[in-house]
């Protein structure tokens, strides 16, 4: 048969470790058989971005400004281990900082639900969408390692010269200090994707920060989001029969594990992280969450929830099987397709993208999956499979 055309190529940001082996399973076993797949291949693995002084993340940033839509494996944010093992010229910073930072984009992430596979919270009925922030915060800050007693302040300087100066801290001895930022135009941008996504999918949403206590920072995240929902939501969101809700970070997790789900939590950059962990693993799994990185201006870039998954690639290296779930990995290149069909008018690609979803779902509902899927399934009997057995089994069903 022939196989499935693209006209615009996709942006392919290539990855590290245990997910890069899954990424070229998945192109082999499900993709390239069906399609004629056009993308514009960047290597994001460690060794290439040290190789190019990361000049390759922000070519694919780039890229992606220029095309529309990628698809991004997971990548390692390096550490002072890291360091050595890779022997790196620098601590380069988390692509995805980068790329969110350049996109200017809000990063959603929804469970992916399944039959078999039930929430460790018995209350959470549907699934829970958590917003990210995409800019600034500790992915963007500056540290500072106090080596002794003196004086750390914050000092801006306006561009006629004047100052204006916060005391941090007077240390009588050694200590650390860290610096971070955030733009209104940023947070502007982060309220209104959220108060769209809202709106497209007819969902509450929830936002919380700490601003009892951060005055300033905290506080103009808050008055962001209220004045722009004032100004520009209000009646909209009446008319959908969908609220926006305020509060602080600590009730918002309280509220949260007592609430049904079926809404959107919107949170700051740090919060969005942490939270999307969560809430990803008491549905089910870190690797059984779909995410998305939206930008204002229309671009899309889909990746998985999780990360490059070490200690199976240690294992794969051995020559030891492993069973590490690629379903989160299989609906980033899913979601892609599917975006890449719309914007394109090709509704073979989307129809494509919805059959490969459903062949996966389908062979976890059939009892075959992953070892993590395996140790919590409520389906009688499951069938462990490894990592390539798993993706073989859902290429048998999308071929049916």
């Amino acid at each position: 048969m022939a196989k499935i055309a693209m006209t615009t190529p996709l942006v392919e940001m290539d990855g590290d470790e245990m997910t890069r082996i899954i990424w070229q399973m998945i192109k082999d076993e499900l993709l390239l058989p069906h399609i004629d797949l056009k993308t514009e291949y960047y290597d994001l693995g460690l060794e290439h971005r040290n190789a190019t002084d990361d000049q390759v993340t922000v070519d694919s940033a780039e890229a992606t400004k220029r095309l529309g839509v990628a698809v991004k494996c997971a990548t390692i944010t390096p550490n002072a281990a890291r360091m050595d093992e890779y022997d790196l010229k620098s601590m380069w910073k988390s692509p995805n900082g980068t790329i969110r930072a350049m996109l200017d984009g809000t990063v959603f992430r929804t469970p992916i639900t399944v039959a078999g596979i039930e929430p460790c919270v018995r209350n959470w009925v549907k699934p829970i969408t958590i917003a990210r922030h995409a800019y600034g915060d500790v992915y963007k800050n500056t540290e500072l390692r106090v080596p002794g007693p003196g004086t750390v302040e914050l000092v801006y300087t306006a561009a006629d010269g004047s100052e204006t100066r916060e005391l941090v801290q007077k240390f009588d001895g050694p200590g650390i200090a860290q610096g971070m930022h955030n733009l209104d135009a940023s947070i502007e941008s982060f309220a209104r994707s959220c108060f769209e996504y809202a709106l497209d999918i007819k969902q509450d949403i929830w936002f919380a920060t700490k601003d009892t206590i951060s005055k300033k920072y905290d506080h103009r995240f808050k008055d962001i989001f209220q004045e722009i929902y004032d100004a520009e939501y209000a009646s909209r969101f009446e008319e959908a029969g969908i609220e926006y809700f305020y509060t602080l970070i600590d009730d918002a997790v309280a509220r949260v594990m007592k609430a049904d789900g079926g809404f959107i939590w919107a949170c700051k950059n740090y919060d969005g992280d942490v939270m999307s962990d969560m809430v990803s693993s008491a549905f089910g799994s870190l690797a059984m969450m779909t995410s998305v990185l939206v930008s204002p201006q229309g671009y899309y870039e889909y990746e998985a929830a999780h990360g490059t998954v070490q200690r199976h690639y240690y294992k794969h290296l051995k020559g030891e099987e492993t069973s590490t779930n690629s379903v989160a990995t299989i609906f980033a290149w899913s979601g892609a397709l599917r975006k890449r069909g719309e914007l394109d008018g090709l509704d073979d690609l989307v129809a494509f993208a919805d059959k490969l979803e459903r062949a996966t779902l389908d062979t976890i509902e059939a009892g075959e999956m992953t070892g993590d899927l395996a140790l919590i399934t409520t389906l009688p009997n499951p069938k462990k499979l490894s990592t390539r057995d798993f993706i073989l089994a859902i290429a048998k069903r999308l071929e049916a």
